[in-house]
């Protein structure tokens, strides 16, 4: 049975906020995978629409769009 404890939430994420879309208990983290409950959830690009579990998580995919294009 799925309940709401086993459920991934939507999210749209804003500056500084994110808005529930479809209500779940966690996201995955966009780099690891991870599941990352939400009253734990503190990082996310507005611009990607990702969560990250950790702030390294963050910024490895800061530096990866950063990089040019050959």
């Amino acid at each position: 049975m799925d309940t709401l404890s086993q459920r991934e939430a939507k999210l749209r994420y804003g500056p500084g906020r994110f808005d529930v879309l479809v209500p779940g208990t966690y996201v995955k983290c966009a780099v690891t995978g991870a599941r990352i409950p939400l009253e734990d959830l503190r990082y996310w690009s507005v611009e990607r629409q990702e969560p990250y579990a950790t702030p390294d998580a963050a910024l490895k995919t800061t530096k990866a769009a950063a990089k040019p294009r050959s």
